[in-house]
């Protein structure tokens, strides 16, 4: 009975530690999404404040983005070095102070936009070695394959969760005054600090890393062996995130300017396609488990399920008929996410993950970047153009996946 007692305990505090750790892992990406998707209903009233155009408000989310792609393989290499959280800890920390000169500088500077934009960089500058080192991070703390894809769908879940809480919250905060996102972050930021300190303990290196020139080799190597399937990875990836971000713009602006909903209200309507999108993530990311033969089916209907969604919300005008649309290509790209972060995670060394992951994170960001600022050029004068861009990348990624991801034979 002693024994019966003390085994159920030990399991029980077996599961608490995994849910703190996968907690902790999630709060990550949510943050870091807060960072960036908390301005997107924010945008059109940024525009009035600080008398800017739509395509400089959205060089507010594109600078975020861009100085991410150049520090994200700067960041996965030095995490292989020298440890996973002595570069996650730090980069919370300097995307915390990034929050405070934007917000400091609406606040205080008559014309804040200059700074605004240096604020955003240094943000970007933290991402960078935040949420793109949380994949290989569970890698490393979940070596059982069902374990971390479940884990995986939940940061991917927290990710999407994000960009479903992050309007109606940036929407609730600037009804307040217009710059308080800007100052609530570096608070998320020291929540996700706490979390980390307290429940992730990092496995100790058993293996000195490799003297950089040997790591380099192995990572070309690492290229020209897994090459056809990672180079998928990494374009698909990229190629959602510009869908995501560019219909996230639109539907915005659309919501705004022909529609008169802004403030808390557009907060929620853009909260219903994001919901969706983000509860497809955690649904695949729990049934997935090390299935890569379901992977490959389910990122190939995705993308076919979100390009028709999207091909036809020209043909539907009216405002619910573009929100269930919009819904719908949540879903396809939802249930993607998961099987892309599982395929890359699970098939690389730890040795390389973080470097090799990195990779895979710029192109995401990248996709970031592109969207919205293309999107806000072609609203003026090629609405439908915009629409069946979307639609034909969503379908192009599922190409792209039915012809070079082969997990039957890689």
């Amino acid at each position: 009975m002693v024994e019966w007692i003390e085994k159920m305990s030990e399991q029980a505090s077996k599961r608490i530690n995994k849910t703190g750790i996968t907690a902790s892992l999630a709060s990550i990406p949510l943050v870091m999404t807060f960072g960036n998707s908390m301005l997107i209903p924010v945008l059109p009233t940024m525009e009035k404040q600080l008398h800017i155009t739509p395509f400089q408000s959205s060089l507010l989310i594109t600078v975020y983005s861009i100085v991410a792609i150049v520090f994200i393989p700067i960041a996965g290499y030095a995490s292989d070095r020298i440890g996973r959280k002595k570069v996650i800890i730090p980069s919370l920390l300097l995307a915390a102070v990034g929050g405070v000169v934007s917000g400091w500088a609406s606040w205080k500077m008559a014309d804040p936009y200059a700074m605004i934009v240096a604020g955003r960089m240094l943000q970007g500058l933290g991402a960078a070695g935040a949420f793109p080192i949380v994949l290989p991070l569970v890698g490393d703390l979940f070596p059982d394959d069902n374990e971390a894809s479940s884990c995986l769908g939940t940061v991917e879940t927290a990710n999407t969760f994000g960009k479903v809480l992050s309007p109606i919250l940036g929407a609730m905060l600037a009804s307040v005054v217009w710059f308080l996102p800007f100052f609530a972050f570096p608070l998320f930021c020291a929540i996700s600090i706490a979390m980390m300190f307290f429940f992730v303990k990092v496995p100790a290196r058993k293996e000195k890393p490799l003297p950089f020139r040997q790591f380099v080799r192995k990572i070309k190597v690492i290229f020209q062996r897994e090459g056809r399937w990672l180079y998928a990875v990494f374009a698909v990836g990229g190629l959602l995130m510009f869908v995501l971000f560019a219909f996230l713009f639109f539907l915005s602006s659309r919501l705004e300017d022909d529609y008169g909903i802004n403030g808390i209200r557009k907060g929620w309507v853009l909260a219903i396609p994001l919901g969706t999108l983000c509860a497809a993530s955690f649904l695949a990311g729990k049934k997935i488990g090390k299935n890569k033969v379901l992977m490959k089916w389910v990122l190939a209907i995705g993308g076919v399920f979100a390009g028709m969604a999207i091909m036809v919300v020209k043909l539907f005008p009216t405002l619910w008929w573009m929100v269930a649309l919009f819904s719908l290509a949540g879903i396809g790209i939802g249930v993607m996410l998961p099987c892309l972060d599982a395929l890359i995670t699970e098939g690389i060394e730890k040795k390389e993950r973080g470097t090799v992951t990195s990779f895979y994170s710029s192109l995401r960001f990248i996709g970031v970047a592109a969207g919205p600022p293309l999107a806000a050029l072609l609203m003026k004068s090629a609405t439908s153009a915009l629409l069946f861009l979307l639609s034909g990348l969503s379908l192009l990624g599922s190409i792209i996946v039915w012809i070079l991801i082969k997990p039957e034979t890689d």
